[in-house]
């Protein structure tokens, strides 16, 4: 496209530097003819009038083909962009539900590690709730044993003495 538009801006110079010689040789010849100025002149207006309308409708040619090949430029840039933006889209898409899959994931170890936790917990309590058992009891086996042996004690007397 820069090459377009190199050759066409080199064009329109090149146009513009060519009549500016013509109407520099044209007002050359007019000065060193007096007897003809009054018809050059005329001739001169005329022919530089056309020569303008010329340039006008090259430079206008030019300036449309820039537009249609910066129109095109533009046009190949937003295709560019919507595909570029489909597949950011799709690629966030896809990373959005993954790290949905994986926090579901994560709920559902936390919600089984916390179950778990729980069940431990509340085995501890009822265990704990059980040695306080065992404590009375051995409390009761102590004074038992102590009564037992007192017993012991008083039926080795008793036998001893017959």
């Amino acid at each position: 496209m820069e090459s377009k538009e190199a050759t066409n801006s080199e064009t329109l110079d090149h146009n513009h530097q060519n009549s500016h010689e013509e109407e520099d040789h044209q007002s050359n010849e007019a000065n060193s003819d007096p007897s003809n100025t009054k018809t050059e002149s005329s001739l001169l207006s005329s022919s530089s009038s056309s020569i303008s309308q010329e340039e006008i409708l090259k430079a206008v040619e030019v300036v449309e083909r820039n537009s249609v090949a910066i129109s095109e430029s533009f046009s190949s840039l937003f295709a560019s962009l919507r595909v570029a933006l489909s597949e950011v889209t799709s690629s966030s898409v896809d990373h959005v539900q993954c790290f949905n899959d994986a926090a579901g994931r994560l709920q559902e170890s936390a919600l089984d590690s916390a179950t778990k936790g729980n069940l431990y917990i509340n085995s501890c309590l009822r265990l704990n709730e059980e040695m306080r058992g065992i404590d009375t009891l051995a409390m009761q086996l102590k004074v038992l044993r102590r009564n037992v042996d007192a017993l012991d004690t008083a039926v080795n007397s008793v036998v001893r003495l017959h």
